[in-house]
């Protein structure tokens, strides 16, 4: 039966591109799926402020009346601009194990592509650098965090057998926390803070840092951080507001360092939290009725022996002098304090030789690894 393309256009097939994900991956392990009010909310315009610069349309396939297949194609015009180039991201992809389905999905993400002047498709990537992006293609066997894609071994075997070639790859670290904090660790940190007049801070209160902008300047911070890094492009006002509302109340701020100048200038930041992957699995995608209660449990109460290194970013005039030292010496004794025995880093490019070299004095195991794909049009 041949496989038929068709355009979400209203709220209840937007229902169906959502889960359809859930559906197929029910009873995985490692898969840990998205609440669905969040993942919702990011692909309406009036949600999401990554729509200031971005357009995108979602597609789902049908074989009769069973969807099969699901995409999002979308063109970020500015990370385009940023990075001079004419190119259509695909996202959300999922499809059965048939290369008719995964064929008409990406010809589809195409076509819309042609059709607004793009030269290049790339993905699995997001509206911006904040969504999951990257297709797994080691670590099957691993259970996924709440930031990352999950995908079965076929995936990548499909965008292979239809001509898309290697754009980048992430990888993705266990990064064991140590008995004690290394010594050679101390000594940096102890230098650093002499040579470059520079201390660590500590947040307490949630109001007090919205309301004196060291929330928002943590996104600001990020921007000119992450400016050269593969197809980023810099958060807007708009989007900071948003990400500060959404994902400030549930940091525990003990695992939140800052480092700062003698001026007061923010020149580093790292923050970390209990990962929440197996509750997101018990809450299967639902807030309501419990799900917030395994959130809460593994946050706040009973927390896993597992965190998430959701992010580190160091200003450009001070990366490469082992500002990043001062962030563990910090966090260390925090994490050992609350139990956990190991960090799972985020994905990290893997020629970001700045931020492979940050764990060069822990034990570590590279246990994922993902990749974006592109093709010509």
């Amino acid at each position: 039966m041949a496989i038929v393309i068709k355009k979400v256009t209203n709220k209840a097939e937007l229902k169906k591109f959502i889960r359809f994900n859930y559906e197929m991956y029910k009873d995985n392990a490692y898969s840990v799926p998205d609440l669905y009010e969040d993942i919702r909310d990011t692909f309406m315009p009036e949600k999401n402020a990554a729509f200031e610069f971005c357009e995108a349309e979602y597609f789902l396939a049908y074989r009769g009346d069973e969807i099969v297949g699901r995409v999002a194609a979308i063109i970020n015009h500015r990370a385009n601009e940023t990075w001079d180039k004419k190119a259509v991201r695909f996202g959300w992809i999922d499809f059965i194990d048939d290369i008719a389905v995964s064929t008409a999905l990406i010809d589809t993400v195409k076509a819309w592509g042609r059709e607004r002047g793009m030269e290049t498709i790339e993905g699995p990537l997001g509206f911006t650098d904040m969504d999951a992006e990257g297709m797994l293609i080691e670590g099957f066997d691993q259970l996924s965090t709440m930031a990352t894609i999950y995908n079965y071994p076929y995936y990548p075997k499909h965008m292979e057998q239809l001509g898309f070639t290697k754009g980048a790859d992430w990888v993705e670290m266990k990064v064991y926390v140590p008995d004690a904090i290394p010594e050679k660790h101390l000594r940096i940190s102890r230098l650093i803070e002499q040579k470059y007049h520079v201390h660590t801070r500590k947040l307490t209160s949630k109001r007090t840092i919205i309301k004196d902008g060291t929330a928002h300047e943590i996104f600001r911070l990020i921007n000119r951080a992450y400016a050269p890094l593969f197809g980023y492009s810099q958060m807007t006002e708009g989007q900071i507001d948003q990400y500060v509302r959404t994902y400030l109340q549930v940091l525990d701020l003990r695992m939140v360092t800052l480092v700062e100048n003698d001026e007061g200038k923010l020149v580093a930041v790292g923050i970390s939290m209990a990962s929440i992957s197996e509750a997101l699995q018990k809450a299967k995608g639902k807030l309501f009725p419990f799900g917030w209660w395994h959130l809460a449990k593994a946050l706040f109460w009973r927390r896993p022996k597992v965190l998430d290194l959701l992010l580190v970013a160091v200003d450009p005039e001070y990366q490469g002098k082992g500002v990043n030292a001062l962030l563990f010496t910090d966090l260390i004794p925090v994490y050992q304090k609350l139990g956990f025995e190991y960090a799972e880093t985020n994905p990290e490019l893997e020629l970001n030789d700045k931020v492979q070299n940050q764990w060069q004095y822990f034990r570590t195991e590279q246990h994922k690894r993902r990749r974006c794909f592109v093709a010509k049009l």
